[in-house]
């Protein structure tokens, strides 16, 4: 198996452990804390429109926040560039714990090792916790004649040139299916769209035959009939999910999970980072919190600003080995 492709040891270590049952945020120790924060609201800013995944993660560690610090939590939406707008403008902010980021895999994983941005993901913030994963699905047009991810491999070597939609150059749909090339030897011709909706209502039209998307806008179509899935992309089955996972159904290595995590600008106190992450981890393992994901398909994850710290260099490491082998070039 190609090493590249690999997930590193924390990634696959808080994506079984959460797959396992383990959905509960990590504990955290307590540290002293500052008892002058909050005063006042907490901002947290999502980089992306209103209405997607970004957005409702944003919205359950707003409410975390409020909840569990006594604070008003507000969602202030700054889409634009794929998320650099927002992101930089956290960036930017003043280290108070006042305006945090709603992150993801893209804004501090995938972006930075595509293009030069005006932010850096690691020197220009302050892990606070992540919040959860959504893993992808494998799913292809009913008419394919494939009904497992091993019949569609064979396939897709028997028929090199099968044709495959993402949300665009670079996205994680597009290196998603990079890594599935990389893996399999199978080659394929990427066709991209502005957006994961339009590229995904092409393969239900059956205009292009397959892609990777998340689970939870695929899963209506999934029911539907209208597109048939193989295989989720993780290392165990997901609870609720009726579908093998991608090393079950013989790829182990094949994971790609869009995660959502919180930070704040470089320089926020310790104490003022502690206090929020407890507070997410908390605010996680509330009902509401635990139903609101699992609309998504998402798994609760939480866990240390430490442990957020680490999976932000082990997915630029990761990222960057596949988009140099694929040689994949944004304007």
């Amino acid at each position: 198996m190609n090493e590249t492709v690999l997930p590193c040891g924390l990634r696959r270590r808080l994506l079984i452990a959460a797959v396992a049952g383990a959905g509960a945020p990590l504990a955290l120790p307590a540290r002293a804390q500052s008892p002058k924060f909050p005063v006042r609201p907490v901002r947290v800013i999502a980089a992306f429109a209103p209405g997607g995944a970004l957005d409702l993660n944003a919205r359950i560690a707003a409410q975390a926040i409020q909840e569990q610090l006594g604070q008003p939590g507000i969602v202030e939406n700054r889409a634009g560039a794929s998320g650099v707008i927002g992101t930089e403008f956290v960036a930017r902010a003043t280290p108070d714990g006042y305006t945090l980021l709603l992150g993801a895999a893209g804004t501090h994983g995938i972006n930075p090792v595509l293009q030069k941005l005006p932010y850096d993901p690691v020197k220009d913030f302050a892990p606070v916790s992540l919040v959860s994963s959504v893993p992808h699905v494998l799913v292809v047009h009913p008419s394919l004649p494939v009904k497992t991810l091993q019949e569609f491999i064979r396939f897709s070597r028997a028929n090199p040139g099968l044709n495959y939609a993402s949300s665009g150059t670079g996205t994680i749909h597009h290196l998603a299916a990079e890594m599935l090339r990389a893996m399999t030897g199978a080659q394929y011709v990427h066709v991209p769209y502005k957006g994961a909706g339009p590229a995904m209502a092409d393969v239900v039209a059956g205009h292009v035959p397959w892609m990777s998307i998340e689970f939870a806008p695929a899963a209506p179509m999934i029911k539907a009939g209208k597109l048939r899935a193989l295989a989720l992309a993780t290392p165990k089955r997901v609870p609720g999910i009726e579908l093998p996972s991608a090393a079950e159904a013989g790829l182990p290595g094949w994971e790609v999970t869009n995660w959502y995590a919180v930070f704040a600008p470089a320089g926020t106190p310790p104490d003022v980072v502690d206090t929020l992450s407890r507070a997410i981890a908390r605010g996680l393992n509330s009902p509401d919190a635990k139903e609101r994901l699992s609309s998504l398909g998402a798994i609760p994850i939480g866990g240390s600003p430490a442990e957020l710290a680490a999976l932000v260099q082990s997915e630029l490491a990761r990222w960057s080995k596949i988009v140099k082998a694929a040689n994949v070039k944004v304007d």
